[in-house]
């Protein structure tokens, strides 16, 4: 039997106060907590629930061993246990289940770095019984931290999430007390990414590359093989490829077929797993009617900056649309870890007028427009103007973010501000 053991040194995450307080719900029970590979869910459960006894189910001689347990002994020897990568059991799932019913005492935490098949044995089993979290890589007021006592400090954006912004925004990022740590964190965040292995200052920069390039192997090898059980993987890798070259473009399934020699429904399949595997965002096309969203052609954002440049073997030197996919994902794993329920989209109307993002509320919408320049003027910022034309609520603000150091009002609710001030 295994306990649970903490690091020592380790960046701080939002999810400690979340995780605690999903804990103590209703349906804390039984969590069930899911994300890419590597983003530190284990190290996370290990430091937060120092309690519980800690399953690998990656063993398979000790999972069979788990697997003859009655619920009596579930109940009796492992009341509070955190059972990892327990998708490639899902008989411990029917276990879990039925201790859960049996008796109000025990207390599980299961693992899984593959959405689509943890999940699958999820709602079969355990509707209703559970929480469901979702564990991102490092945002970047967590990059900041260096140590598990070292506060996050939310961002401007999840002060705007949390109704908590002032509105009276610095009138340039030099001035921001933090600027130093904010820069710093961005920088290592737009060449390495997020990943907590590679955030640590004692480690090079070659073995941060190396590490996110055996990073790459690895999911290509474990998770896509256990999604799709692939003979072969040339044409998922050659997908994979094109998605790093093309992130942040429109993505038709036809088209992109016929360039890799694929069938449209394979792509759209393969894009789908790459999606439940968190490895990229598919950012529907806004539409007025909701249903119509999924049939535009949407845009497919990697979710990681260095797993990007990994793919692509390359290192530094972001293009324009690497820098509005990173943008965007900081601003999605912000969002998801604020708990709102909230939708994603991007604007393209027929006359050539585009918004990066959109970000949908009960009542009102957030907009962004996404600039890798260190100049920007009113004209970059021309078609977060006037959206009330073409959407179906207000927008009740508008961000033009680039590296432009100057915060610049163009009206009483569009502002340009420099990306690491407004996300770090």
């Amino acid at each position: 039997m295994l306990k649970i053991t903490t690091h020592s040194k380790m960046r701080n995450r939002v999810y400690t106060e979340i995780f605690q307080k999903k804990s103590q719900s209703k349906f804390g029970r039984i969590l069930v907590i899911t994300g890419a590979r590597q983003t530190g869910k284990t190290t996370l459960i290990r430091k937060i629930f120092s309690d519980y006894t800690y399953i690998s189910v990656e063993d398979p001689v000790m999972r069979r061993t788990f697997t003859e347990l009655t619920a009596l002994q579930w109940k009796t020897l492992y009341p509070k246990a955190a059972l990892d990568e327990v998708q490639k059991e899902p008989q411990l799932i029917e276990s879990i289940k039925a201790t859960y019913d049996q008796w109000e005492e025990p207390r599980y935490i299961l693992l899984g770095s593959s959405q689509l098949l943890l999940l699958e044995k999820v709602r079969e089993s355990l509707a209703g019984r559970c929480t469901i979290l979702e564990l991102f890589p490092l945002t970047l007021p967590e990059l900041q931290t260096n140590g598990w006592d070292d506060p996050v400090i939310p961002s401007l954006f999840q002060q705007e999430l949390a109704e908590q912004s002032t509105d009276n925004y610095l009138p340039s990022f030099l001035l921001d007390q933090r600027h130093a740590l904010k820069l710093k964190a961005y920088n290592h965040y737009l060449r390495f990414g997020g990943y907590p292995a590679v955030s640590g200052d004692d480690t090079t920069d070659t073995e941060k590359t190396e590490w996110l390039r055996n990073y790459v192997r690895t999911y290509l090898e474990r998770d896509i093989r256990d999604l799709a059980s692939f003979r072969d993987l040339e044409p998922f890798v050659k997908l994979q490829q094109y998605l790093a070259l093309n992130t942040a473009t429109l993505t038709n399934a036809a088209s992109i077929g016929k360039q890799l020699g694929i069938s449209p429904k394979t792509v759209q399949r393969y894009i789908y797993y790459f999606e439940m595997s968190y490895q990229a965002i598919n950012l529907p096309a806004w539409s007025r009617n909701a249903g119509k969203r999924l049939v535009k052609s949407p845009k497919v954002h990697y979710l990681d900056q260095g797993v990007t440049q990994a793919v692509l073997k390359k290192q530094g030197g972001l293009t324009g649309n690497e820098y509005e996919s990173a943008i965007i994902s900081e601003i999605y794993k912000q969002a998801k870890n604020s708990g709102l329920a909230l939708q994603f989209s991007f604007l393209r109307t027929h006359d050539g007028r585009e918004v990066d993002l959109l970000i949908e509320f009960h009542d009102y919408y957030y907009a962004f427009e996404i600039k890798m320049a260190e100049k920007v003027s009113q004209t970059d910022a021309r078609h977060l103007f006037n959206l009330e034309e073409f959407l179906d609520k207000p927008v009740k603000k508008a961000f033009l973010l680039s590296n432009d150091f100057r915060t610049q009002y163009f009206d009483e609710k569009t502002v340009a501000l420099h990306a690491a001030m407004f996300l770090g």
